[in-house]
């Protein structure tokens, strides 16, 4: 490992938050590198996950990326299944999203997160020797693998916690896409609830590297969102690819994540995300907003569907995080 600290991008939150498209916008930008939801690299190449394919369309085991990488952390004698299933036990163990405040607290309080944590260490210190990577954007979103983090030997992260509202999160549980599956708005608003408190505890802990971030923001003005971004972890906006709301997509090297991920080209990002409107039944809409309340308000979302003045997710600068704290 390097004597400079590999610096790892963390977006956490709920899933269906705009994640994906955010990572792959950074992952054009030289010296970052999107992994997508690294946390199910182990499962899914084994079989045993939802999907088995990279961002750039192989198999895992035969991607030149994640195939080297496979490879190098098995260990002498496993087998990759037994490997996988002992990956799988200790995350189960250690890392899920209602283990984040002891992590938070204890830090590496057994055996099996100290091991757990070697893992992810080697893993991101050989994705970075092996692409030249300095900042690895991860969009796994379980916070238990957030707060892990600043245990890892030679890493530091930075955080965006990033929201969407529930009701539009809801309507794109709606429906089964690809090989993710369908999910009900109680069952999707439970889910956006406590995967956003575990990560308001991350970034309350690590306020000075965190951000928080509205999806409704970002498309509102993506390229300055983007800007804010590089900001936050010491890279230059310059970068920035990003061009009158239009970014050129190239192949990536992402685990699972939003199908949207195997997109390529030229990609507009939309300014509106109003489809959950006419497309969410009204007892929906009404059970996502209520079950994710207070949160709900305090991020700024209004029953009308508008973001409420002077609680918009100030993206200026790090401290932003704090806004989720009023």
């Amino acid at each position: 490992m390097g004597t400079t600290p590999l610096k790892i991008l963390c977006i956490t939150g709920w899933c269906r938050n705009g994640s994906t498209i955010i990572g792959n916008v950074l992952n054009e930008i030289p010296g970052f590198f999107h992994v997508g939801e690294v946390h199910f690299l182990w499962k899914n190449a084994a079989g045993k996950g939802v999907n088995s394919l990279c961002g750039c369309g192989e198999v895992l085991t035969r991607c030149p990326v994640w195939s080297e990488i496979l490879l190098s952390g098995l260990p002498a004698g496993l087998s990759p299944e037994a490997h996988a299933d002992d990956v799988i036990r200790r995350q189960r163990a250690c890392v899920r999203t209602r283990h984040t405040w002891r992590v938070l607290d204890r830090g590496l309080h057994c055996d099996d997160i100290r091991e757990h944590a070697a893992l992810m260490a080697r893993t991101y210190h050989a994705l970075a020797e092996r692409t030249g990577t300095q900042v690895i954007v991860d969009t796994t979103k379980i916070p238990g693998e957030a707060a892990l983090l600043p245990h890892l030997e030679g890493v530091t992260p930075y955080y965006v916690h990033l929201v969407r509202d529930p009701r539009a999160v809801a309507h794109s549980w709606r429906e089964p896409k690809q090989y993710v599956y369908a999910m009900s708005s109680r069952m999707s608003t439970a889910y956006w609830h406590g995967f956003n408190l575990a990560s308001h505890a991350i970034t309350r802990r690590h306020p000075e590297r965190s951000i928080f971030l509205r999806y409704e923001d970002f498309i509102a003005d993506p390229a300055g969102t983007v800007d804010t971004l590089l900001r936050l972890c010491g890279a230059d906006p310059a970068g920035n690819p990003v061009r009158d709301r239009t970014v050129e997509l190239h192949a990536n090297h992402t685990v699972t994540g939003n199908p949207d991920r195997f997109r390529t080209g030229a990609t507009v990002i939309r300014d509106r995300d109003d489809s959950w409107r006419n497309g969410l039944s009204t007892p929906a809409k009404l059970a996502a907003a209520t079950l994710s309340w207070p949160l709900f308000r305090r991020y700024g979302y209004g029953y009308g569907g508008t973001l409420q003045s002077g609680r918009r997710a100030d993206a200026a600068a790090p401290r932003a995080a704090k806004s989720s704290e009023q």
